[in-house]
């Protein structure tokens, strides 16, 4: 079974290790300690955990209704405009994420560097890839 360590749950679940030590402390997130007395997490107990965060916190966190379930927030890094389109770049933790739209939608939404957005991804294709340690 894959298990994590406190630091490797953290970054995938985009917190600081200290969170997830007080859910783990409080119940919310089930760890055991493996045999140098470090806290792991089992890959399919935070997989869960991590899905429950996601699904239940939506409504609480005033998203709208979607059928897209992609959603990253992010602070706007760059953006670069023509004449018809504009080009926008969101960094989302350790993700770089890119959008083309419309000039007019960039400006009607008022993006500039520094502004806090959420990036929402749909697709009919997504590419998965297991990090070279995995492979």
């Amino acid at each position: 079974m894959t298990t994590f360590r406190i630091s490797e749950a953290a970054a995938l679940l985009g917190v600081s290790a200290d969170t997830v030590r007080r859910w783990v402390d409080g119940g919310r997130l089930a760890a055991s300690r493996d045999e140098h007395g470090h806290r792991i997490v089992p890959g399919a107990e935070l997989a869960a955990f991590a899905r429950d965060q996601a699904r239940g916190g939506a409504a609480e966190r005033g998203e709208r209704f979607s059928s897209a379930r992609n959603r990253m927030r992010g602070i706007v890094t760059e953006v670069t405009r023509d004449g018809v389109m504009a080009q926008v770049e969101i960094q989302a933790g350790p993700f770089r994420i890119v959008s083309l739209m419309s000039r007019e939608a960039a400006d009607e939404l008022g993006l500039e560097t520094g502004v806090v957005a959420d990036a929402v991804v749909k697709s009919t294709t997504v590419v998965v890839e297991l990090p070279e340690e995995h492979a």
